[in-house]
Formats: structure tokens, sequence, C-alpha cells
């Protein structure tokens, strides 16, 4: 006699085991709303000392008669663009990602990945889908009231729903760009057991060439075309141009392929790492 769960595809049945996943972690998440909430209004914080920041340099660069524009930013600009580069990076920020795939690795934990049907990868994946979808549940409150508090600084109004609808596909890539990046340092630990260096120095270049602390067209000639060429800039940078109108409408297009492109690079350098990583891999012990 046939069953439900005989006569289910395999479709139906990996799509059943993606949204258990997803709602166990959804529901493992909302536990901390109060902790998310929180920590939405503290991450706007530091836009109150940028703002003395850069008030201080555009008016020591004024010019009677003048509009102060410093790298294609005026001040107005320049304080909207940290506001977003904040919703920017609460998308491709993946803390503890790294770290918790190298410890799996160390600890031994990875083999019920090799023993159970479920991918290790696409089950990182949800979990941090779930998390993201709980943070800005609960954060959407907080960003509201920031972004109508400083809606003085948008001096040119909301884009049109094309640039609004690149805005959104610039944060969706970058979300997958900043998990499989992270994914992938935490894969190194089938090589190296301790990955805490590789990812200190990954930290601290995606700070200062993302776009997170300036805007990338702040650096010198020699060194922007080299920094444009990272995926990093897709992390915090890219979107916010998008957003404010930095990138020319005949570039956008082109920008979005190539950010595409480094997504599709990036699955399948883990794929491969991760692969490879699980033939080498040794467990003694019980």
């Amino acid at each position: 006699m046939s069953t439900a769960t005989q006569s289910s595809s395999p479709l139906t049945q990996r799509l059943k085991t993606w949204w258990m996943i997803v709602r166990i972690s959804l529901e493992e998440r909302l536990v901390y709303r109060g902790d998310f909430a929180l920590g939405t209004l503290m991450r706007f914080l530091p836009i109150i000392t940028q703002i003395f920041l850069w008030s201080a340099v555009f008016a020591s660069m004024a010019q009677p008669g003048e509009e102060t524009t410093f790298g294609g930013f005026r001040f107005h600009d320049m304080v909207a663009y940290y506001l977003i580069t904040m919703v920017a990076r609460a998308f491709s920020s993946m803390p503890g990602l790294s770290s918790g795939i190298a410890r799996q690795i160390r600890d031994g934990e990875i083999k019920k990945f090799m023993i159970q049907p479920i991918d290790l990868l696409g089950f990182l994946l949800l979990g941090r889908v779930a998390h993201k979808v709980a943070y800005y549940s609960v954060a959407t409150l907080p960003f509201v009231l920031v972004f109508f508090l400083c809606r003085s600084y948008f001096v040119d109004g909301w884009p049109d729903p094309t640039i609004i609808a690149a805005f959104a596909a610039t944060l969706v890539m970058g979300f997958l760009i900043g998990f499989f990046l992270e994914a992938a340092i935490g894969l190194i630990g089938f090589w190296f057991l301790e990955v805490s260096s590789l990812l200190f120095i990954y930290m601290l270049f995606s700070f200062f060439l993302s776009g997170h602390m300036f805007p990338i067209t702040l650096l010198p000639d020699e060194i922007e075309w080299f920094v444009q060429l990272l995926p990093l800039k897709y992390l915090a940078y890219f979107p916010a141009a998008v957003f404010l109108g930095k990138i020319p409408p005949d570039e956008l297009g082109q920008e979005l392929l190539i950010e595409a492109g480094w997504v599709v690079f990036l699955i399948i350098v883990c794929r491969v790492m991760y692969a490879r990583g699980v033939r080498r891999y040794s467990g003694f012990g019980g």
C-alpha cells in the first residue's frame, strides 16, 4: 500500500526538508527578537560620529558660492551613504560562520553531515536565510525610525522603481557573496585546523575595502581600480552607490551581471572546496 510519504517525489521531499530547516531556524532566532531590535538601534549610533566628522571635513573644504563635493559625494550624500551601508552590511555580514565551520571540522561535528542526507552548505545557507528573515521582521521598526529621523539627508528624494529593484537585487546578491566568501574561509579548516588569523585578515580588508568605512571612490586612482575588481565592494559600497544614483545608468546592468558572476564563482569555489575537503577528512573516535 502506498503512503503519502512514499508517493512524494524527491523534489517534494527535499523542499519539505528545506522548509523544516528554515522553520526551526526561524523559531530559534525569534527567541532573540529583543536583542535584534536593540542591536539594530545600536548599529546606527556610529552614524552620529560620522555626521560630526564629515561635517567638519566639508566645512574645511567649503568655498564661497560653490557646493562642496568629495569623491562625487555632497555632505548629505555622505550621511545617506552611511545609512544605506548599514542596511547593506546587515545583509552581507555573517558573524560566526567561518569560525563555526572550522570548529565543526576540527571537533568532528561535521561527520553528521556525511552520514545524513543533508548538505552542509545548504543547511548553513538556510539557517542564515532564517536569521535574516527573523532579523528584519523585528528590526524593521528601528530602521524606519532612524530613516524617518534622518530623512532630511536624502535631498534627492527616493529613487525610481528601477533603481529600487536594482538595489534590492544588490542586497540579495550581497548576502550570497558574504555567505560564500566566509564559508570558503571556514572550509579552509579542512587543510588548516585554525583559521582565526585568515578570518582576521579578511575582516580587516573587508572593513576598509568594502566601502563600510568610506566610499571606495575616495581611494587614490592607483588603488581604486584594483579595489573595484574585488567582490568586497558588493558587501557595502555598491548597494549604497546604486541607491544614491552614483552608478551611471548605462553601467548598472553590467555591474549587476558582474556581481551575479561573483556569486556563481564563489558557489563553485565552495562546492569544490567542500567536495575535496570531505575526501581528505578523517574522523577517529566515538
